[in-house]
């Protein structure tokens, strides 16, 4: 009888533990699944935007917290931007106690499930490659519901922008970059709807406007510890709002805009690439006071000075585009100046060897015939004219003193060197000096190569800085 009793309690004990467990797990359950219950109304539907009077859309405030900007590729054209995003609109159908509130505050603070019971906005960026929001353990988002029924939308999140570059006056330039937030599926006035084929396209005006997005007072703010590597980040940002005609899905739809003006640092550039270059093309002018007999000193000096011009240019960061960039004008500069240099070298090279040919052509036999001739020992001379040998009679003609002229045939006198402007050498008929083409050359270089650079450096300079402001 007492095993019956202890029996018979044993299991009643059981039964009851069971049912504990059972009613305190649908307890719970249903605390769970009524929280949405407790703001929500038992017709909510939450596909269906908010109420509002006819004509009018719900108003979306949208503001931004730019966190950090980095990553600005110029190959792929784009950037990425860390950020908050913040989102503000008013839900008249919530049915708020007073209860969810604590004690003091006007907000409470909703957990992501209650918040997915809720009507949404669906603002997206247009021109994003990725965007997506940022997650540890969880996403980092945040809901807060005050009295007034306001609901308020926070998120971290990360996107990479694609941005339209121009690299014209490259390293000067300036990139306007923009970023597009946009209503993705409420369409704000002009329709236009596509018939097949048959038939024209035709215009459906509606001044029904479901959602608009306008930035609130706070607009974009950066974060005030933001540092760019090479860019510096024109401020204030422009703002626009607008409604952006969509062919793809044949409407106009609310949009916001904020232009990020990225600002190229040149200081980098000016250190690596633009005196270096100067330096190089300075340094190629010391080949100008190099006589001909420092043959591979001058050729080595100029050729490394063009190597070196190739070598920096090859090397340096320079985004591969198909147009004309403004370093490399500056770069065609450098190197056309030594390039120059190079080829005066080759010039007053080859006048020099004519120098020498004209000199050392005349046989040495010449001058002891000639002093015979003007002893009255021989009564001709021979002449070389252009490898022709003939036998002409010397006479003494008046000339200046110290000079012998000889004629034949009665012919006028010639000079003892014609000057003309193909001569390698001629005397100066000032000084008496002989003037030799060559070196004459490389005088006039040492000063017409500065010049023509300097004057380039005052042209490229102040050209470039007038468009880039």
């Amino acid at each position: 009888m007492l095993d019956k009793f202890n029996t018979n309690a044993f299991i009643s004990f059981g039964l009851g533990f069971i049912l504990m467990w059972l009613s305190e797990a649908t307890e719970a359950q249903m605390n769970y699944t009524a929280k949405p219950r407790v703001v929500l109304p038992p017709n909510y539907v939450k596909e269906i935007r908010p109420p509002s009077k006819k004509g009018s859309p719900v108003i979306v405030d949208f503001s931004i917290f730019v966190v950090d900007i980095n990553s600005i590729n110029v190959e792929d054209m784009d950037f990425r931007v860390d950020m908050f995003i913040h989102q503000i609109w008013q839900e008249s159908r919530l049915e708020i106690p007073d209860d969810i509130f604590e004690e003091g505050d006007d907000y409470v603070t909703l957990l992501p499930e209650v918040f997915e019971n809720f009507w949404q906005p669906d603002p997206y960026f247009l021109n994003s490659k990725i965007a997506e929001i940022a997650t540890l353990t969880h996403k980092f988002t945040s809901v807060t519901l005050y009295k007034n029924k306001t609901v308020r939308y926070a998120a971290r999140m990360h996107a990479i922008i694609a941005c339209q570059m121009e690299f014209q006056l490259y390293p000067m330039d300036i990139q306007v970059c923009p970023i597009y937030i946009e209503s993705c599926e409420f369409v704000n006035g002009l329709i236009r709807i596509l018939y097949n084929s048959a038939h024209p396209p035709s215009e459906v005006s509606s001044n029904n406007q479901k959602v608009k997005l306008r930035w609130s007072d706070s607009g974009v703010t950066l974060n005030p510890e933001l540092k760019l590597l090479q860019y510096n980040l024109g401020q204030p940002l422009e703002l626009e709002e607008s409604d952006g005609y969509m062919p793809e899905k044949v409407g106009n739809f609310s949009r916001l805009t904020v232009y990020f003006r990225f600002e190229r640092q040149i200081g980098h550039h000016l250190i690596q690439t633009f005196a270096p270059s100067s330096l190089v093309v300075m340094l190629s002018w010391f080949s100008f006071w190099l006589g001909l007999d420092a043959i591979p000193g001058r050729v080595t000096l100029l050729v490394t000075c063009m190597l070196t011009l190739v070598t920096m240019f090859t090397g340096a960061d320079i985004p591969p585009v198909a147009y004309v960039k403004a370093l490399d004008l500056w770069m065609a500069g450098c190197m056309l100046s030594v390039f120059a240099a190079l080829a005066e070298f080759v010039v007053v090279k080859v006048l020099d060897v004519q120098y020498q040919y004209q000199v050392n052509r005349i046989p040495k036999v010449l001058p002891m015939r000639i002093s015979n001739m003007e002893k009255g020992q021989c009564a001709t001379v021979a002449s070389w004219e252009g490898g022709a040998v003939r036998s002409r009679k010397a006479t003494q003609t008046p000339t200046t003193p110290g000079q012998t002229s000889l004629q034949g045939n009665g012919g006028p006198p010639k000079p003892a060197r014609r000057q003309s402007l193909l001569s390698v050498a001629w005397t100066d008929t000032d000084t008496g000096v002989e003037k030799i083409m060559w070196r004459e050359i490389d005088k006039v270089s040492r000063a017409v190569f500065p010049i023509l650079f300097f004057v380039f450096v005052l042209l490229y300079w102040p050209i470039l800085l007038m468009k880039s402001s």
